[in-house]
């Protein structure tokens, strides 16, 4: 049995996240046995102020930043094909590497939507290194297989748009795009495979269709009967840039979301990415229907997609959680920075409000839980529930020490950030103390992933040639497209 007893200035009590101190947690065999109010004088000499740990709950464990290799700025139809410039690593390297930044920005639960494959290995085999990465690290993960099997390079044929590109540039995109995807069966069959090989106490095998506009119905039938079968959850990206808003109401001409209902696909076990171009009545069968969904707000400005209506969707009952998609403002993985950022663009204007604090931190903290986990528990500070616990350095929020009594609540949504972190627990394990990693080597991990990284960029020259003319393409292509 293993037994821990943490005294704190303050604690974000509860359901409500009501700010309560001082008090002292009691951990027991990875759960809050005990909260108990405590005397001033038992706080130690390090003031602590203990919320539940964030969860990110959508992102992709990328290894490095986009900015890194050219992709700064690009709106997400051009940035994705950037990311193929990356050469193939060791995928526990490149998870690894992942999850410590994520670790160290605050996140104890983070959703791996494993969209690029380091292909080195068979994929189950490649899953197991990132679940081997994510236990040394400590961190709860779901790992979401992507799922697709059309529209490679736009909303529509690949032939439309090769033809507006240069002859190298045309051969180029044509040779990556050339082979043809696995049958629905064969993709279904991928992810039962992918989770006897990786699935465990902390890493959740999900399904991970990557968006209507890359999945046929035929893929998009087999996901929603194979979740409704085996009961195992679903993550896809949804209506992320206003591009796919208006392929999505030209291809569903009855609706996006009535077609998703009819299949089956909106269920309780489904997380829906972003969102940002989501309108009221759609909402309301996502609300109707219990789907999750994640909101990205740093990485849809970082990729001119928008800003979700996050207030509006909070008013019509959906769930809504927070993700960072490996695209935080500052590309620092900092999931309190996140919460902040959506907080000031949903909270409201002037004196009317329209999310308030204990409703951000529920979507911050707790909503996006069960996505990644698979499980509906934690992300409140109450006996029974998990410990999954960041410890923020009291002290060091309130630097000025200005006026006694300053709620630290008010000062987390001012200020707080991955700097502030004393330590972060998952399942009562310590996996950040003091900036840094516990279970690796992360700075060792990240230089080694930047060598290796280095050492293969030259195999992408032909590609790092290409992505000027198809950037030129794609806006060619989509401004001739009709809109919304």
């Amino acid at each position: 049995m293993t037994v821990r007893s943490i005294a704190c200035t303050a604690l974000l009590d509860g359901p409500g996240y009501t700010p309560r101190g001082p008090g002292r947690l009691t951990l027991r065999d990875g759960r809050i046995a005990a909260v108990e109010p405590v005397g001033g004088e038992e706080v130690a000499a390090e003031p602590l102020f203990a919320l539940p740990a964030p969860v990110n709950a959508h992102d992709h464990g990328r290894p490095v930043r986009s900015s890194s290799f050219g992709a700064a700025g690009k709106p997400l139809e051009v940035w994705l094909h950037y990311l193929a410039l990356l050469p193939a690593v060791d995928p526990y390297l490149a998870a690894a590497a992942s999850l410590g930044r994520s670790a160290l920005g605050g996140a104890g639960a983070v959703m791996v939507h494993y969209t690029r494959t380091q292909g080195l290995t068979p994929l189950p085999e490649e899953a197991a290194e990132v679940a081997h990465a994510a236990r040394d690290v400590g961190l709860r993960i779901a790992f979401a297989v992507a799922l697709k099997d059309r529209n490679p390079l736009v909303y529509g044929p690949s032939e439309e748009l090769l033809a507006l590109l240069p002859g190298e540039a045309r051969r180029e995109f044509a040779r990556r795009t050339a082979a043809p995807p696995p049958s629905p069966a064969e993709q279904i069959r991928l992810v039962e495979e992918v989770a006897a090989a990786a699935a465990g106490e902390l890493v959740d095998v999900q399904y991970g269709p990557t968006g209507v506009q890359w999945c046929s119905p035929e893929l998009l039938q087999a996901v929603a009967d194979a979740s409704a079968r085996t009961g195992r959850r679903v993550h896809m990206h949804c209506l992320e840039t206003r591009y796919q808003r208006a392929w999505a109401d030209r291809q569903f001409p009855d609706g996006l979301f009535p077609y998703l209902k009819r299949i089956g696909l909106l269920s309780p076990r489904l997380t829906l990415a972003h969102c940002t171009w989501i309108r009221p009545e759609e909402m309301d069968i996502l609300a109707e229907t219990g789907v999750t969904v994640s909101v990205n707000t740093g990485s849809n400005l970082g990729l001119r997609s928008g800003i979700a209506p996050l207030a509006e969707m909070v008013a019509r009952g959906c769930r809504v959680a927070l993700g960072l998609d490996g695209l935080a403002l500052n590309e620092d993985d900092d999931a309190l920075g996140e919460m902040r950022l959506a907080n000031a663009l949903h909270r409201g204007w002037g004196f009317d409000g329209a999310v308030d604090e204990a409703q951000m931190l529920r979507i911050a903290l707790a909503n996006g839980r069960a996505s990644v986990t698979g499980r509906e528990e934690g992300g409140v500070i109450a006996p029974g529930q998990p410990a999954d616990l960041l410890l923020l350095d009291a002290g060091a929020l309130d630097s000025d020490r200005l006026l006694d009594g300053l709620c630290l609540r008010d000062l987390l949504f001012a200020r707080a950030g991955a700097g502030h972190i004393a330590e972060l627990l998952v399942a009562g394990r310590t996996v950040v103390r003091r900036g840094q990693v516990t279970g690796i080597d992360h700075p060792a991990v990240q230089a080694e992933l930047l060598a290796r990284l280095r050492h293969g960029m030259a195999g992408s020259a032909a590609l790092q040639a290409a992505l000027p003319a198809l950037e030129d393409a794609m806006r060619r292509y989509y401004d001739a497209a009709p809109c919304c």
